[in-house]
């Protein structure tokens, strides 16, 4: 029996109508002489009703069903008692009087209940993953993420860009994290690299005049992993040529608040607010800041310029930075929540936390005691203080003051329950440092990636002081979340060799690595940037998940394994021997 209908499209208006329903037994229930069956498909649940009276044959198998098993039944819509009417449903009016059944597949009993709700080990889920795709939750992220893809290629599209794709096989360019490496069989000892980003290609598009370019790629990344890190994930990937990053942004922006009113109805006011790196992190200590709630940063060198008290004055003596953060009604904390968030800031890094409560108009306890007269005046003027409010100071090197504050502002922040998780506060933050020092290689190393732009007024620094030079490079950020970043690009071979001799790549690596790229330079480059946003982050904000896991159907651990086919695998040795390795 082939379906007319899906389980959730029965209303009022099909009455008396014969209909064919398949889908799966998602309750079974006997009520005295008549069997209930809600019936379940992608779409919703349909209740279908078996009655001797209409049908003995299939009111007899209708008592072998059970959970999951695969069924089509036959029927005619018929109005629901008012006393049995489900509102919760769309079909919650209406149920079908079964005049024939067809077993199409009978299933085991499963490791899980299927539905919405329960509380179920991750593990398990994603063994019996095709089972954990049939709750109706998780189909809907899926789903979502369906829609999603529609959008974006329709409002791309819309702005003139071409959908190119690019290869999955690649040269093997490491500049970021450690490649996929896949061995050639036609090439002994040679290999392939999986793409960590379509980087390099999209660049050569831009050359070979596709102004406009985008795709929905997979980008795979052989790294340590984290929480919410998969080793293969998804990008909408971004490029333009005759632009500057105003006009990236901008695309960026509309197309943010298009997929944000299509799927949530929710209105993002632009432009969207812009930041610089350095007051990012000086005041929320972090390139990627909430601004769902305050408890924002406070520098306070200036304050403490002519404390006497030894550990503020060591650190600023050194060059080193004293900051805090203001902590409301924090003085009515319990002494071991203080220490909580001491031994906390140890971990994160510092060497101690020095705190002081303010009550009655006036500091106590703490450090307090510490703190002239003139002190306390502008501490209570840097910090807004009110009564019962608690104020946390780490002291020393610039790293460890902002980044040990920024993670205890998030730690506080859940803690005092001020997170508004119904909010959706966007950030672009701008002015990025080009490069930083890497003490284990000893040579600067790229930001974000060897091929971004430094300031057009700050070419001359990358030879006098490489540390100061800015890029022309921005990044996204939703509570607390990168979800796009991108840059103007280098675009003349001129500079991308001044680059590589900067990071210490010389001509023979540089053209051992990227010689294809360089020799496209000398062929008319135009100016060009680009922008990538991760999807699967992108979509688990989207449908307020709890992990990317969530919305991809078929993820990995946070180990990198898939325990549904048990991959990675080992392989037989006939293919290894083809391949020219030996497993040592």
């Amino acid at each position: 029996m082939k379906r007319t209908h899906n389980c959730a499209e029965l209303d009022l208006s099909h009455l008396d109508k014969t209909v064919i329903l398949n889908g799966w037994v998602n309750k079974w229930r006997d009520h005295g002489g008549l069997i209930f069956i809600d019936l379940r498909d992608r779409y919703g649940i349909t209740q279908v009703v078996f009655n001797p009276e209409l049908n003995a044959q299939a009111y007899e198998q209708s008592k072998s069903l059970r959970s999951e098993y695969v069924i089509a039944v036959q029927g005619c819509v018929s109005k629901r008692p008012q006393e049995s009417v489900n509102p919760k449903i769309k079909t919650g009016q209406i149920e079908v009087l079964v005049t024939q059944l067809d077993i199409l597949n009978k299933a085991k009993t499963t490791p899980f209940e299927i539905t919405n709700g329960l509380d179920l080990n991750e593990e398990l889920r994603l063994k019996y993953r095709y089972l954990d795709l049939r709750r109706q939750g998780l189909q809907q992220k899926i789903i979502m993420r369906s829609k999603i893809y529609k959008l974006i290629r329709d409002f791309l599209e819309g702005c003139d860009f071409v959908e190119v794709e690019t290869p999955i096989l690649m040269k093997s360019t490491p500049e970021g994290a450690r490649d996929f490496l896949v061995p050639s069989r036609n090439y002994p000892g040679r290999f392939y690299a999986l793409p960590q980003s379509p980087q390099t290609y999209k660049q050569l598009l831009m050359i070979s005049g596709f102004d406009k370019y985008f795709q929905i790629v997979k980008c795979f990344r052989d790294e340590d992993l984290r929480k919410d890190r998969q080793p293969e994930f998804t990008q909408i990937d971004i490029e333009m040529s005759f632009i500057d990053e105003d006009d990236i942004i901008s695309l960026a922006s509309n197309l943010i608040k298009n997929l944000f009113k299509e799927t949530l109805n929710i209105s993002v006011t632009l432009p969207i607010v812009r930041m610089s790196f350095n007051e990012a992190y000086e005041t929320y200590g972090t390139d990627k800041p909430d601004l769902r709630f305050d408890l924002s940063i406070k520098k306070l060198n200036n304050i403490f310029s002519g404390t006497e008290f030894k550990v503020f004055k060591d650190v600023i003596d050194s060059n080193g930075h004293v900051a805090g953060i203001r902590v409301p009604d924090g003085a009515n904390f319990p002494r071991n929540r203080i220490d909580d968030l001491a031994d906390k800031a140890k971990m994160f890094g510092a060497k101690g936390l020095a705190w002081a409560k303010y009550q009655e108009s006036d500091f106590n306890s703490g450090i307090s005691k510490f703190f002239g007269q003139n002190e306390k005046k502008e501490l209570i003027n840097q910090f807004n203080l009110s009564e019962d409010d608690l104020i946390i100071i780490v002291a020393d090197k610039y790293e460890v003051t902002f980044d040990v504050l920024g993670q205890l502002r998030l730690l506080l922040a859940e803690e005092l329950n001020i997170i508004k998780s119904d909010e959706y506060k966007f950030v672009w933050i701008t002015d990025f440092p080009l490069l930083e020092f890497s003490e284990e290689e000893n040579r600067y190393v790229a930001r974000h990636h060897p091929f971004t732009s430094p300031k057009q007024d700050q070419y001359d620094i990358l030879e006098s002081d490489p540390s100061k030079a800015i890029a022309r490079a921005y990044d996204l950020v939703l509570n607390g979340n990168e979800i796009a970043g991108g840059s103007i690009r280098i675009h003349t071979k001129k500079m991308q060799e001044k680059m590589f001799d900067v990071l210490k790549i010389d001509k023979e690596e540089a053209e051992s690595k990227f010689g294809f790229l360089m020799r496209a330079l000398d062929f008319g480059a135009p100016p060009h940037g680009g922008i990538a946003f991760g999807l699967d982050r992108l979509i688990m904000l989207l449908t307020q998940s709890e992990s990317i896991r969530d919305v991809i159907a078929f993820p990995k651990t946070a180990s990198a394994l898939s325990l549904m086919d048990d991959s990675p695998s080992d392989v037989s040795a006939k293919q290894l021997r083809e391949l020219r390795i030996k497993i040592i």
